[in-house]
């Protein structure tokens, strides 16, 4: 999974053309009806773009440290506003932490990770939890001690999360009761795993008790040091071919790398509060619920909610005061199913998507609706290789890829996690190839068409009527081939 934000090179490969959507930022916002577009917070144009990103790539660095207590410490000394850094909101409860609070508790949670749990830095654990609190605090605590994070989603089955403890030899893994008893089921065949840890109300046998180890946890703790380019996550990819692989992701490629996201296309500052509704499980809620936001010092927003649900998605935009909200097409596609003008967004300012191409039709009734542009970002989770390496001119389609010679950009992903063969096929020439397909046209403008493994290698993919795919039917193939 890597971070695509950086000068793209289009190399051709087929000359069919698709729908095509666009990836470009624009100068300024339509934030109502009503209103003349307002400037951007961060840049004035793409051009301020360029001359203000020059990001400085330390030897050592630490998110935690680096990011998370820096904030804490300008907020005691009245050097930030009194935004909270995390707002957790469910039916009838809330939970607020400031950066302050942030740093402190995920301090315990360090202690537990290592007092208890034993893991020291480079040890992988697997963490599987809903939208829960102490989901974002094991993120910082695994980053404090220097464990490797893999996150994963909590539709996986017993099968799925076998094949993820046996292929990461992890040694923790950290799940609810909800997916305890699935665990438990195929722990036995995971000689790695040497500890189990349940964040749950009630506690349960075999398992570590998490809120009972956090209360008694000391609250300090020295963060490990770590250099920029050490692992610091690896991401199970949801790929349409195979068994799902890991992508590695160091230090700085997230805690420095999606500074840009931050800064220039979710255009947060500390006084923004942001709500990305992506699952824990996926890398997207890192980027856009973690490490971008608190980079920018803004306010991490989530709801509780199991599955996205239009009605409550819009009564929580109605009430909260969430200033910038980033979902799926899917979603803005059940959005505005609904009658918009009936809602009232006092705060939202900036609406923002990735994941999937973008139907125009749904970015015009939004518009329309709600008088908010949507801006679509563009990233990626695994790479297919092609056969050819020509550059292309303006206006044929082709595969995007990243210039990675004579330097490599800091902010892409590391690695297929002991895959060295697969990791080697990323590679053509002078340039990483994404797997993802596009057009660049005269303007300099990227067009994003789609990925290239969907095209070439599944024939028939199954969708849904609004044009999703249908990833269950194609877990099952990928199973089948494994």
């Amino acid at each position: 999974m890597a971070c695509i934000t950086l000068t793209l090179t289009i190399l051709w490969k087929a000359p069919s053309l698709k729908v095509l959507r666009t990836l470009g930022l624009a100068s300024t916002r339509c934030f109502s009806k009503h209103q003349l577009a307002l400037a951007a917070q961060n840049f004035s144009d793409y051009e301020s773009i360029q001359e203000q990103y020059k990001p400085e790539v330390p030897e050592y660095f630490n998110f935690a440290k680096d990011v998370v207590d820096k904030w804490a410490k300008a907020e005691m000394e009245g050097k930030r506003l009194s935004n909270p850094a995390l707002w957790w909101v469910s039916e009838g409860d809330q939970v607020k932490w400031s950066f302050v609070e942030l740093s402190l508790i995920s301090k315990k949670v360090a202690r537990v990770l290592s007092d208890h749990c034993s893991l020291k830095k480079g040890d992988r654990v697997i963490v599987i939890l809903p939208r829960i609190p102490e989901w974002w605090l094991l993120n910082v605590a695994c980053i404090r001690t220097g464990t490797i994070l893999i996150p994963a989603t909590t539709q996986l089955t017993a099968k799925d999360i076998l094949h993820r403890l046996q292929t990461s030899q992890a040694r923790c893994i950290i799940a609810d009761q909800v997916l305890a008893p699935a665990v438990d089921s195929v722990a036995s065949e995971c000689p790695s795993l040497e500890s189990k840890l349940i964040v749950s109300r009630e506690p349960r046998e075999g398992w570590l008790d998490f809120n009972h180890l956090l209360k008694l946890a000391p609250a300090e703790h020295n963060c490990v040091v770590t250099k920029t380019h050490d692992p610091m996550a690896i991401y199970f990819t949801s790929g349409t071919t195979g068994a799902p692989k890991m992508t590695e992701h160091s230090h700085g490629s997230h805690g420095i790398g999606l500074g840009i996201n931050g800064k220039f296309w979710l255009d947060l500052t500390p006084s923004d509060i942001m709500w990305n509704t992506s699952d824990t499980g996926w890398a997207k809620s890192a980027w856009s619920s973690v490490f971008a936001p608190w980079i920018q010092g803004a306010c991490v927003f989530v709801h509780s909610m199991p599955r996205f649900e239009p009605k409550p998605v819009l009564e929580t935009l109605s009430k909260f005061p969430i200033t910038t909200f980033c979902s799926p097409p899917t979603a803005y596609r059940m959005l505005v199913q609904h009658k918009l003008t009936s809602y009232k967004f006092h705060s939202l300012k900036h609406c923002l998507s990735a994941g999937e191409p973008m139907n125009p039709e749904v970015m015009e009734d939004w518009k329309t609706e709600t008088g908010l542009d949507i801006y679509e970002g563009y990233g990626q989770t695994e790479t297919i290789i092609d056969e050819e390496g020509n550059i292309l001119p303006s206006g044929k389609e082709g595969d995007i890829a990243i210039r990675i010679k004579p330097t490599r950009p800091f902010c892409l992903f590391t690695q297929y996690t002991d895959d060295p063969e697969r990791t080697a096929s990323t590679i053509r020439g002078n340039f990483y190839i994404t797997g993802d397909r596009g057009i660049k046209d005269e303007d300099g403008y990227f067009w994003f068409v789609g990925r290239a493994d969907d095209v070439e290698f599944v024939p028939h993919l199954p969708k849904t009527i609004s044009g999703k795919i249908r990833r269950n039917e194609l877990r099952k193939k990928e199973w089948g081939k494994a």
